[in-house]
């Protein structure tokens, strides 16, 4: 049995660093491929160039554009090579991240991580998760390191919409309960091997940092403000859920959040918060103690997270949607194979519906 944990090279959070990005990389390379959205440009450019102000290094920005499709990571491939950039940088959120480093990796450059939001664990990770034209889950990109660098300014982030962070820690919900069904499965990790104790303590640690400092957050960041339990939960959404995820492993939460990808009702939530709701599903589906179940449920209700289909814009659920969702969480290849029993379809179809009526109580 091999134990293996996996992480980011550095890890660096704190008040305005963005301006303290070239210290940070400069030894990375020299012309740097930057890739956010419009508005990420918009808003990070001029703070970007102002660290790289009075040294050789270049810099290229291109705009992202939406989704990390095969199609996108080959454009901003050709981009690159066009550019001869020697290092790719990502700002902004969850598919940016994915897409940068998916072009990282096919372009053998270094890559960095520079988060605007704390809506998911994905910059920490060695995965990218690669979706339809569409948007539609398609398959994972699994690569062969993390990033070099992962650097979080908390004033940016604590400035985003309050929705993003909350939906971080509906990402984050999912990471201790995954690592648990895993461990007692004894189930692979993303990060080629069994789960370390240290990265079991670290999913666990997430869980508690939610709970203790999730509401705080949210009502700290819907005033744009910036404080201890802002910083706590951006560390949970960003590092302790990209760790322990990766090194403990996935499981029922995420492959839930993939099946519910092909209901177009569901395209107007983020990642977060659909896997908030494959968390409750998780808990029903192992029949998990009723305790254990309404603490997860009354944390969604308080800052703001699905626990309904309604919630999460399926209004009238449909048998043969539900059933599809179903289908596509038991896809060959999937998490969901790593609860520590045996699922069917019919499993989580009822499982999905037992917990919109769990929620819908609670509500």
């Amino acid at each position: 049995m091999v134990r293996v944990i996996i992480s980011p090279s550095k890890y660096i959070q704190g008040n305005g660093e963005l301006k303290n990005l070239y210290k940070h990389i400069h030894s990375l390379g020299d012309k740097i491929l930057v890739l956010a959205s419009k508005n990420g440009i918009k808003r990070t450019r001029d703070i970007i160039e102002e660290s790289f102000k009075n040294n050789s290094a270049n810099l290229v920005f291109e705009s992202f554009n939406g989704e990390c499709s095969r199609q996108e990571i080959d454009r901003l491939g050709e981009v690159l090579k066009k550019n001869n950039c020697n290092v790719v940088i990502g700002v902004g959120g969850g598919k940016v991240f994915d897409t940068a480093k998916a072009v990282a990796y096919y372009n053998n450059t270094p890559v960095v991580i520079v988060p605007t939001i704390a809506s998911t664990d994905a910059p920490t990770s060695a995965l990218s998760v690669i979706y339809t034209e569409e948007g539609e889950f398609s398959d994972y990109l699994l690569l062969p390191k993390n990033p070099e660098i992962v650097l979080v300014d908390t004033s940016i982030v604590a400035k985003a919409p309050a929705r993003l962070l909350v939906a971080g820690m509906g990402d984050a919900l999912a990471t201790y309960f995954e690592a648990r069904a895993c461990i007692m499965s004894d189930g692979d990790t993303m990060a080629g091997g069994k789960a370390t104790n240290a990265a079991f303590a670290i999913a666990e640690l997430c869980y508690e940092t939610l709970l203790n400092d999730g509401l705080k957050a949210k009502l700290a960041v819907e005033r744009k403000t910036s404080t201890k339990a802002v910083e706590n939960i951006i560390e949970a959404n960003t590092y302790l859920s990209g760790i322990g995820f990766e090194s403990c492993g996935l499981a029922a939460a995420h492959a839930i959040h993939n099946g519910f990808t092909v209901l177009e009702e569901g395209h107007h939530l983020y990642h977060g918060e659909k896997v908030a709701f494959g968390t409750i599903v998780q808990l029903v589906l192992e029949n998990a103690p009723i305790e254990e179940i309404e603490e997860v449920i009354s944390f969604c209700l308080e800052v703001g997270l699905p626990v309904t289909l309604e919630d999460m814009g399926i209004v009238k659920a449909k048998e043969d949607d539900i059933m599809k969702v179903a289908e596509v969480a038991c896809a060959e290849g999937e998490t969901i194979y790593n609860m520590p029993f045996e699922v069917s379809v019919e499993d989580v179809y009822s499982a999905i519906l037992a917990a919109d009526n769990l929620g819908g109580l609670y509500k």
